[in-house]
């Protein structure tokens, strides 16, 4: 059978939505997995520093994360890139001229950057741990570096306005955008590159439509049963859901937990 690649999402893949927790069965099977000889990755659109307890917690060596521009290798980050700084700084300084709440984040951590409260104003706190640095006298060409932008426009809004294309833009709460990186897809082939795997030899695991950028051609794409239809339709195999053992199940089925 040889060696495969395994890249699996987080959130309602791996973890049970309901909980927040792995569901055990595919915890099994990714011990199984790596007992076999395969290679075993996260790929997540999360940021390294958030990603990181989950990665340790259940014995990870290999991570895609922070939307396919972090690479983790053996435990090491390797490479964790950050947005192309003259646009996403382009678009920070759009937003404080427009009156519009925004919040930079310059290095792997949960501090947010900002001049004043404006964002928190407009939106209220973020839906996740964050540590806010309100500096007047803040500027991100201080740092040199943007890995994210929080700014205070729903998708709709966004899209209105004069953003660069080339950044990518996510809206898992509708009322902000963030500016990030978005190419799960590009990550596996950069650790391909970086390991010597081949695209043929890859198999995903995926629920959500922000998974549909993995599901590439060239790999084994597999939703789980509870994901979104949209992403069943460009599966080439839908397991059962992830809490009915669905991960398990199918690796099972195609005889991967056999020693390569």
């Amino acid at each position: 059978m040889g060696k495969k690649y395994f890249f699996f999402d987080i959130d309602g893949t791996l973890t049970d939505r309901a909980t927040g927790l792995i569901v055990p069965s595919a915890l099994e099977a990714l011990e199984k997995l790596r007992a076999a000889g395969h290679f075993v990755a996260i790929n997540t659109g999360r940021a390294h520093y958030k990603a990181r307890k989950f990665f340790d917690q259940h014995g990870f060596d290999n991570m895609v994360c922070n939307g396919g521009m972090g690479i983790v290798i053996n435990k090491e980050l390797v490479e964790n890139r950050a947005l192309d700084f003259e646009k996403a700084l382009w678009v920070y300084h759009y937003c404080i001229d427009n009156g519009i709440g925004v919040l930079a984040a310059c290095d792997d951590s949960q501090k947010v950057y900002a001049k004043d409260f404006t964002f928190y104003d407009q939106i209220g706190p973020r839906r996740e741990p964050t540590t806010y640095i309100i500096d007047p006298d803040f500027d991100p060409a201080d740092f040199g570096v943007i890995y994210k932008l929080y700014t205070a426009t729903t998708e709709e809004k966004r899209k209105s306005l004069p953003f660069p294309e080339e950044l990518g833009y996510v809206n898992f709460e509708p009322d902000y955008t963030i500016v990030q990186h978005d190419d799960k897809r590009a990550g596996i082939y950069r650790m391909l590159e970086l390991i010597g795997g081949a695209p043929e030899d890859v198999v995903v695991f995926g629920d959500d439509t922000n998974d549909e950028d993995m599901f590439a051609p060239e790999f084994y794409k597999i939703a789980v049963g509870n994901g979104h239809p949209d992403l069943k339709a460009m599966a080439d195999e839908v397991a059962p859901a992830n809490i009915d053992d669905g991960i398990y199940k199918v690796c099972q089925a195609h005889g991967w937990f056999e020693k390569q």
